[in-house]
This record gives structure tokens, C-alpha cells and sequence, in this order.
């Protein structure tokens, strides 16, 4: 069998925001697919912004990440993600480190709350050989 992973929905509270928030730090518009999801591809996944309440949807009891359930997505220049992250609304922003086995990345908060993490491309791992 061959699978993939072709879709991450990631929940905001203001799709304007949210479009105009990850088309900046993607230098991608995206499409605009119903009234509250907003998609982004990266490189053949998905990046599923979803406001539920513009989408005329329920928000239950709310949708809340764990805050080390990061979404990590591969950037090709990291430095130049990084300085637009200073200038946009991010609830946190980590520093640019490298981890002991050679992965390139920082940490960071949207402005929605949701924790993501963005990798140099050069130094990403797999699970392959």
C-alpha cells in the first residue's frame, strides 16, 4: 500500500487573519475552499486553515492543540521565515538553534495559539534511511 499524508487542519478564530498570516510567512496565496477553510499546499500536503464559526459550523467544547503538538513544516530559508515571524502577530517566538541530532529549527505560536515549528529543508529527517 502507498499512503500519505495529505492534509493538517489547523484551527483559528479569524480566517481573514489566518489567510493573511500564513500566505506572508509561506510567500503563497492559497485557496479560499468554503467560507472558513483557507488551504495552502505544501509541497503535495495540505495546510488546512479552518474557522469553524465562518464556516457556519459548531465549536463544541473548543479545539486546542497540546502545547508540544507542533505542526513542523520545511522551509528552504529559515532565517528569512524567521525575521517575518518577528514581525507578525506570533504569541511566541523561540530562537533559530540546532538540536543535538542536526535538525535546524525554531518554535513558535500563531497568533491563534496553535504551536508550530518550521525546519531548514537541509536538515529535516523522514524516518527513512
Amino acid at each position: 500500500m502507498n499512503q500519505r499524508l495529505y492534509r493538517i487542519i489547523l484551527p483559528v478564530n479569524d480566517i481573514e487573519k489566518a489567510e493573511d498570516f500564513y500566505s506572508q510567512i509561506l510567500e503563497q496565496k492559497g485557496i479560499r475552499v468554503s467560507a472558513g477553510r483557507h488551504y495552502f499546499n505544501l509541497g503535495g500536503t495540505v495546510l488546512a486553515c479552518y474557522d469553524p464559526v465562518a464556516d457556519g459550523d459548531e465549536c463544541g467544547e473548543g479545539w486546542k492543540f497540546h502545547e508540544n503538538q507542533y505542526i513542523y513544516i520545511a522551509v528552504e530559508n529559515i532565517q528569512k521565515v524567521f525575521d517575518k515571524m518577528k514581525d507578525l502577530d506570533c504569541k511566541s517566538l523561540g530562537e533559530i538553534e540546532q538540536m543535538p541530532w542536526g535538525k535546524t529549527l525554531f518554535y513558535a505560536n500563531d497568533p491563534f495559539e496553535n504551536p508550530i515549528c518550521f525546519v531548514d529543508e537541509k536538515t529535516i529527517f523522514t524516518g527513512q534511511e
